[in-house]
C-alpha cells in the first residue's frame, strides 16, 4: 500500500452548489487487506479531515457505489478470512450516517474491481471480476430490497474501471481485461437508461488507456483520474485527468489539469462544480484528498483535507 501523505492546511469555506457531502467507504489500509471504514467530506469545510461515520456492514474492498440525495448503495467487492468475493448491497442513509450500513438486494452475481453510475431513481453496477464480466446490474432505489436486475451488457468484459453520469446516461471508461499480458483498455461506454436492455454503446476513448482509476461528473461533463498504466508495473501510477463532454462523447476525451500526484485504485464524487478524489496508492496515494474545480480544470487539483487514514481500492458516493 502507499504510505500516508496528509496536509495541514488552514480551514477555509469551499463554495457549495447541489451536493453537499461524499462518503468514501470501504477499501484496503496498510495494516487489512479490507475495512468497513466510512468516511464524510463536508464540501464546505473541505480542508478539515474527513468524519468517520458509521461502517460499512462488513469489511470490504475493491467495491463501488452510487446514490442519490438521501441515500448511498455500496456493492460488490472482496473479503478475506475466508476469501471471497460478495454480491453485497449496503445502503448508507445520510441523515443517519452514524449507523452501521443496512444490509440491502444483492447483486445478480458476486463479483470485484468493478465501477458505478446512477440517477435519482436507479444505480447501473457494471464490469468486475472474477471471472471477468461484462455484466450490467441495475437497482432500483425504491425496491432494493430485490436482487439487482440484470441488464443490457458492457461493449467487453473489464474490470478496474470507473464510471460517471448524469441523470440520462453513464459513462462507464478505462479498465483491464485478461490476457497474456492484460490489455489495459482507453474505451468508454455508455449506457442509456431509458434503453438499458441493449450493449452499451462504444464512445470516444479515454486519451490514453489506463486501469484503476477514478471519476466524477455533472450534468455535462465527467472527469476520469488517476490510474494506472501498464498494468501492474510497481511505478506505474498516473496523475492524468481526463473530461469527456457528454454531448461531444464519440470525440477523444481531453486532457485537463492533473491530480496534485499521481495515484491509482482511489475513489470520486461531486457535486455539479468541483470533484473530490480520495485515497489511492502511489506516491501520492494513501489519506490525500484532491478536488478539481470544473471551471478552471486546466489547473493542477487542489489538496483538501486527507481521509481519516490511507485506504485504496475504496468507492464514493455523494449527495
Amino acid at each position: 500500500m502507499g504510505g500516508i501523505m496528509q496536509a495541514t492546511l488552514f480551514r477555509s469555506a469551499a463554495p457549495v452548489s447541489g451536493n453537499t457531502a461524499a462518503w468514501f467507504g470501504g477499501g484496503a489500509t496498510p495494516s487489512a487487506p479490507n475495512s468497513s471504514t466510512v468516511d464524510r467530506i463536508t464540501f464546505a469545510t473541505d480542508t478539515d479531515t474527513a468524519s468517520v461515520r458509521g461502517p460499512l456492514s462488513v469489511a470490504n474492498s475493491l467495491i463501488a457505489a452510487a446514490g442519490n440525495i438521501t441515500n448511498g448503495w455500496f456493492g460488490g467487492g472482496i473479503k478475506y478470512s475466508p476469501f471471497s468475493s460478495l454480491s453485497r448491497v449496503d445502503r448508507i442513509t445520510y441523515a443517519t450516517d452514524t449507523a452501521t450500513a443496512s444490509v440491502r438486494g444483492p447483486l445478480s452475481i458476486a463479483r470485484y474491481y468493478l465501477a458505478a453510475a446512477g440517477n435519482t431513481t436507479d444505480g447501473w453496477f457494471g464490469g468486475g471480476y472474477y471471472p471477468v464480466m461484462s455484466t450490467v446490474d441495475r437497482i432500483t432505489y425504491a425496491t432494493d430490497t430485490a436482487t439487482a436486475s440484470v441488464r443490457g451488457p458492457l461493449s467487453e468484459g473489464r474490470y478496474l474501471l470507473a464510471a460517471a453520469g448524469n441523470t440520462t446516461d453513464g459513462w462507464f471508461g478505462g479498465g483491464q481485461n485478461p490476457g497474456s499480458p492484460a490489455t489495459i483498455l482507453s474505451t468508454v461506454d455508455r449506457i442509456t437508461y431509458a434503453t438499458d436492455t441493449a450493449t452499451a454503446s462504444v464512445r470516444g476513448p479515454l486519451s490514453s488507456s489506463r486501469g484503476a482509476l477514478a471519476a466524477a461528473g455533472n450534468s455535462d461533463y465527467g472527469w476520469f483520474g488517476g490510474g494506472y498504466s501498464p498494468a501492474f508495473y510497481p511505478n506505474s501510477t498516473r496523475s492524468i485527468v481526463d473530461r469527456i463532454t457528454y454531448a461531444n462523447d464519440t470525440a477523444t476525451a481531453s486532457v485537463r489539469g492533473p491530480l496534485s500526484s499521481s495515484r491509482k485504485a482511489l475513489a470520486a464524487a461531486g457535486n455539479s462544480d468541483y470533484g473530490w478524489f480520495g485515497g489511492g496508492n502511489g506516491p501520492g496515494g494513501g489519506s490525500v484528498v484532491n478536488r478539481i474545480t470544473y471551471a478552471t480544470d486546466t489547473a493542477t487539483a487542489s489538496v483538501r483535507g486527507p481521509l481519516s487514514g490511507a485506504s485504496a481500492y475504496l468507492a464514493a458516493t455523494a449527495n
